[in-house]
């Protein structure tokens, strides 16, 4: 049992780094395309509150929330492959 906690405490950490990374890629990507809107489209007001406004959009969408998956869906099969080893 202190294994499989370890090995949890080790995956959690690694994942921490993945979702940070991947969480900073998409943002910059979505900050990549407000930019680029406004230049080809919009040229009226502010662009930096334009994007500003975009990003705050951003952090509240399904897109954002989605990548939690990163944590979820590894230690989910981490563990159902581990108890169904062991016990079964």
């Amino acid at each position: 049992m202190f294994a499989f906690g370890r090995l949890l405490v080790i995956a959690f950490l690694v994942l921490s780094v993945v979702y940070i990374s991947l969480s900073l890629y998409s943002r910059a990507v979505r900050r990549d395309k407000l930019e680029k809107e406004w230049d080809e489209e919009i040229q009226q007001g502010d662009k930096d509150t334009f994007v500003e406004a975009g990003l705050r959009e951003y952090d509240g969408s399904l897109r954002r929330k989605l990548i939690l998956g990163v944590y979820i869906v590894p230690l989910t099969l981490m563990s159902a492959i581990i108890y169904f080893t062991n016990f079964h």
